[in-house]
Parts: structure tokens; sequence; C-alpha cells
């Protein structure tokens, strides 16, 4: 039996409301043409930096008519900074090289990356230009990507992470999936749906 308490008949079948949610207002997707899957986290969030390992393997492994985005999401206008350092981070094409390091900075290391001064420190550390990324941190897009960010937490509800929104029309948690690497397979159920035309 899985960790779902369902009927007997959907064992293996995710149920709406239980195991996933229907979001009550479609929120926009970047790409009609394509499937979305993004995922909400918090650099903060103890959960979030364990599954961090786990969700970028599935995402590399998403067919190509999917969309896979992070989106940082700040519980507290004190943690707007660690939006702002994502944002910075993927403006200049360092996700691969730092996204993984910011969490095993945080929850390993436990340095405090909530101030413009540690984030170039931290930066110059692994390599990257500590002027230059500071201005990314700083810029026009990465605050304009804050706002849709925030504006998409609020659309997909997000009261916990880690989450993930698919399609503008689903969110699946680990709290509702009952893991978080259950929740994988209820969005590549919602995924499913999706193609289908639910």
């Amino acid at each position: 039996m899985t960790g779902w308490s369902v009927p007997a008949v959907a064992q293996d079948r995710p149920v709406e409301g239980r195991n996933y949610v229907v979001l009550q207002t479609r929120q926009p997707t970047r790409d009609a043409r394509q499937l979305e899957v993004l995922e909400f986290f918090a650099y903060s969030c103890g959960h979030c930096n364990a599954f961090e390992p786990m969700i970028d393997a599935w995402q590399k492994k998403l067919p190509r008519d999917v969309i896979f985005r992070r989106i940082p999401v700040a519980f507290r206008d004190d943690f707007v900074i660690h939006q702002k350092l994502y944002f910075a981070i993927e403006a200049m094409g360092l996700v691969e090289q730092l996204h993984p390091k910011v969490f095993a900075a945080v929850h390993v290391e436990r340095k405090k990356l909530d101030a413009p001064d540690q984030i170039g420190s931290f930066v110059a550390a692994n390599g990257v230009d500590r002027v230059r990324f500071l201005q990314a941190l700083d810029s026009f897009g990465v605050a304009a990507k804050v706002k849709q960010a925030t504006a998409l937490a609020t659309g997909y509800a997000i009261e916990g992470t880690p989450s993930i929104g698919v399609n503008g029309r689903w969110l699946a948690s680990g709290s509702l999936a009952g893991s978080n690497s259950k929740s994988l397979s209820v969005a590549e159920y919602l995924l499913d749906l999706a193609r289908k035309g639910g």
C-alpha cells in the first residue's frame, strides 16, 4: 500500500484535494505551447535544502514539452534578499554553479547570506566577480523578477516550501503527497493530466 490513504481502486492515482489542490484562479505560464512546472523554494528552508538534489535530478529528465522554473519565496521581508540572490544567480547564468552552493552555505556552513556584503564575499569565494554580481543583485531586472515571483507565490497560495506548481492549475507538495519524493510523482501525474487536456 502506498503512503496515500485512498480507496483500494485508486491507490496509485493521486486524489484531488488530498494529494494536490486545484487552484481557484488559473495562473499565467511562460509559454502556452509548453507545460510548466514551478518549484517554490526558499534558501532558508531545511526541507528545500534536502529536496534540492532530488528535484534537480528530476527536472533534468523532464520531457522537452515541459519548462521547469525555480521560484524563490519570501515569507518575511528579510528573506526578499534571498529572492534577489537566486534571480541574480539566474541572470548571470550561474544556477548550476551556485544554486546548490547557496543551500550548502546556509545549511551546512551556517553562513548568513542576508546582506549584500555577505553575498558579495560568498560569490567572490566561488570565483564570481563580486562587483558584477552585486550590480545584478540590485538591478531593475532582478527587482522585476522578485515582483513576478511574489505574485506567483500569492496566486498559487503558497503556504510552505518546497511546493510544486503545475501548469498554472495545480499545486503539489510534500505535506499533501506524504513526502517530497512523492510530490514529484504527483507532479508527473498532473503533467499527464495536462497533456490529456485535464
